[in-house]
Parts: structure tokens; C-alpha cells; sequence
């Protein structure tokens, strides 16, 4: 007994040392410009929330290789213009790590950043050709683009068909806006590939009214009915699919839905609905547990602790894990001080990195900054997501015609 007491001592003296001396090094400094207070308020606060959490973590353990996480939260609203403010201001206080989690105000910062050279981490928003790092050397979207997405959810709908998709219907109901619109060429190309019948039904925005979208969908007697919207309009997507005699059991989202959509519908009712997933769902994963255990349990938490473990807040820690094992190698490698090139270095140093099975497994390169493009399909069953496949990535040859196609106009007009 005395002698396992000694040991916890003996641990505890190391971790405070490890702490004080991360505390008293020179911190690594990040710059999250986010939407915390319009568009995207019903997920980015919680992705801010895991970082501040996860940074936290590190900070109680000594910091990435000795040096403390600065994390800088600034709401821009989702305007361009404010985000090229926080851009600006926390650039001159040496930050050189900089999300904005805002597609519009991502593409108005991205020429600042190309020009600076300074690191842009991109996950799930912004242009989606921006995993083309021969072309977007600083941009780091660190996850499947949106035309990858669709076309894992054609596969999967594909080995659903036994595969074959001819004749089979799919019905794609978007939000009318430029992220809606995305994957349309995707699903565009496959249906040439896989002769299925493909119909597309816009829901104006702000997208509370998806009567007329719907009643036009369930003319057309879909087999599948892919959605692209948002968290707060999923559950009047449900509602309409209810509505209109659809089985929920045939759609599958996007991967912006998260479980306080499913419980604004009904946990029991959206049994059988499917998403498409970027990480894993729930609160059973060690790293969550240990913020749990070591932040929460302290009363030290960035947040609600009943949104630990959300989609949302999972996300932000799938994204910040592989960023902070970036940085990690780039110091580890590289040494001290941190530059943009030795940042950059750090990434494309990251090899089949999962978290510990918390993701799917991220390799990045210099030519691909999105790690695979792999994704998977998940079911809710009444009480949980409920994984239908591994983590995969299909059509990978077409996917990148698109990002190519994109990139080389990027590079030619810088537009």
C-alpha cells in the first residue's frame, strides 16, 4: 500500500513539473475565427468548445512536446469581413494557425493566407479542392471532401442494390446555397457510370419550408433519398419525409446532423435513419473520457458537459487531433521555434493516424492535405449511431479528376 503511494506521488510530482515547465515555455498559438453567434451557432460552438477542451488536456500534461496550446476563439458572425479582421489582429500577435470553420469567410481570407504563407486548417468547409496540396501548399482541410462524401454514399447505396444501381432511384434534396449545390456534379457523373435515375430537389433558403420539395420528391418514388442540409433543419426534413409516407429508413444525410436533431424529432422515430459519418459517435473513446475525467470532473470544462461527445463536439476533437499530432511531429522533428514551413512539414509527416480508433486512419502528403477521403455509413437505432460499414473511400479516381479540375483553375486565376 505504501509502496503504490509513493508511486501516485512520485507521478503526480512529475506531472506538475511537466506542467510548470510547459507553462513557462513558449506556447503554440492558434487562431479559431468562428461562427459562434449566426449561421453555424448550432455546431461550431461545440467544435470550439473541444479544442479549448483537448488543448486543455495537453496543457495538464505538458503541452505538445513541452510547449503549452494557446487556443484564440473570436466570433466573426460569418462575415468575410470580420473574419479578415481576426485574421489580421491575432497574424500580428504571432499566430500561425488560423481556422475559420466558415466556408464564405474562408474563401475571403485564403488569399491573405497564400500570400503569408501562414497555415490554414480547413475542415468540412471552404473550397473542397483545397485538398489538393500541390496546388493549396498551406491549406489544410484534414477531411473528406464533399464530392468524396457522395460518392462513399453511392457505394454504399450501390452494395445496398447488390450492386447493381440501374434503374434503381435516388433523390437528392440540397439547401439551395453553394454547399448545398457541392456534390451535385458527383452525383451528376455516377449516375452516368451506374445508370440510376437521379432527380434533384432545392429547398429555398432559409429552408423552414420544404413542403413543395417534398410533395415533388414523393412524386418521384425515390429508392434512397440523399440530403444536404444543415443540423437545425434536419428534423423538419424528417418531419416532411414522415409526412409524406417515405420511410426514414431510406434517406441518408450529410454529415451535419447531430443528436440533438434526432431528439427534436424523436429518438425512436429516426430508428433506421442513416448518415454519413467522419468520426465516431458517443462517449466511450478514451480521449473523451480522459477530458471527462481530468477537465469536466475538475470543473474546469470550456462547455455544457452535456455536449461532450455530440457529433459536433466529436468533430472538433477528430479535427484537432490530427492538427496537434501535426504539430507535434513538426517540433519533434524540426525543433523550436515553429515556422509555417516546419508546420507543413509536421503534417505531411502524419501516417495512418486514427486517435486510437476515434477516426478513420489520416495519412497526409504533400499531394493529398485530406488524409483519404474516407468516411462510413452510421444508423441510428432508436438510441445510438450504429456503424453499417468500415471506414472506406470509393470512386477515389473520379474524386480527384474533380479536385483537379477545380485546383488548376484555382492556380491559373487564383479565384
Amino acid at each position: 500500500m505504501a509502496v503504490n503511494k509513493l508511486k501516485c506521488a512520485l507521478g503526480a510530482i512529475i506531472i506538475s513539473f511537466s506542467t510548470q515547465a510547459a507553462l513557462a515555455a513558449e506556447p503554440v498559438r492558434f487562431g479559431l475565427c468562428y461562427d459562434l453567434t449566426k449561421i453555424y451557432v448550432a455546431a461550431v460552438p461545440q467544435v470550439a468548445q473541444a479544442v479549448k477542451d483537448y488543448a486543455d488536456l495537453l496543457n495538464l500534461r505538458g503541452g505538445i512536446e513541452g510547449h503549452p496550446v494557446e487556443i484564440n476563439v473570436v466570433d466573426h458572425g460569418n462575415e468575410p469581413q470580420r473574419g479578415i479582421d481576426c485574421y489580421e489582429r491575432l497574424k500580428r500577435d504571432g499566430v500561425l494557425i488560423f481556422d475559420f470553420f466558415s466556408t464564405p469567410v474562408s474563401r475571403a481570407v485564403l488569399p491573405r493566407i497564400v500570400q503569408d504563407g501562414n497555415i490554414l486548417v480547413q475542415p468540412l468547409v471552404g473550397r473542397g479542392d483545397a485538398v489538393d496540396g500541390e496546388v493549396f501548399k498551406n491549406v489544410f482541410p484534414l477531411a473528406p471532401t464533399y464530392w468524396g462524401q457522395a460518392a462513399n454514399i453511392i457505394s454504399y447505396v450501390k452494395k445496398q442494390a447488390g450492386g447493381n444501381l440501374q434503374g434503381k432511384k435516388v433523390a437528392f434534396i440540397y439547401l439551395d446555397t453553394p454547399f448545398g449545390r457541392e456534390p451535385m456534379p458527383m452525383f451528376e457523373a455516377l449516375k452516368r457510370i451506374e445508370r440510376y435515375e437521379f432527380q434533384s430537389f432545392p429547398i429555398p433558403v432559409p429552408g423552414n419550408d420544404q413542403s413543395a420539395a417534398f410533395t415533388q420528391l414523393r412524386r418521384f418514388q425515390p429508392d434512397w433519398v440523399v440530403t444536404w442540409s444543415f443540423s437545425p433543419l434536419n428534423p423538419i426534413s424528417f418531419r416532411e419525409m414522415q409526412r409524406n409516407g417515405i420511410p426514414i429508413e431510406k434517406m441518408i444525410t450529410v454529415n451535419w446532423i447531430n443528436e440533438v436533431d434526432i431528439n427534436n424529432f424523436g429518438a425512436m422515430a429516426a430508428k433506421g435513419l442513416k448518415r454519413s459519418a467522419v468520426v465516431s459517435g458517443g462517449a466511450e473513446h478514451p480521449l473523451v473520457k480522459d477530458i471527462l475525467r481530468e477537465v469536466y470532473d475538475k470543473g474546469k470544462g470550456n462547455g455544457d458537459r452535456k455536449l461532450v461527445a455530440d457529433s459536433y463536439y466529436n468533430t472538433g476533437l477528430a479535427v484537432y487531433s490530427t492538427v496537434f499530432e501535426g504539430l507535434r511531429l513538426a517540433i519533434k522533428n524540426q525543433g523550436w521555434p515553429l515556422t509555417p514551413e516546419k508546420i507543413r512539414q509536421g503534417m505531411h509527416s502524419i501516417r495512418n493516424f486514427d486517435a486510437n480508433g476515434f477516426m478513420p486512419s489520416v495519412t497526409i502528403t504533400p499531394q493529398d492535405h485530406g488524409g483519404g477521403g474516407k468516411t462510413r455509413i452510421d444508423m441510428w437505432d432508436g438510441t445510438k449511431w450504429v456503424p453499417q460499414t468500415d471506414w472506406f473511400a470509393d470512386y477515389t479516381a473520379l474524386v480527384w479528376t474533380m479536385v483537379r479540375a477545380n485546383s488548376a483553375d484555382f492556380a491559373k486565376s487564383g479565384k
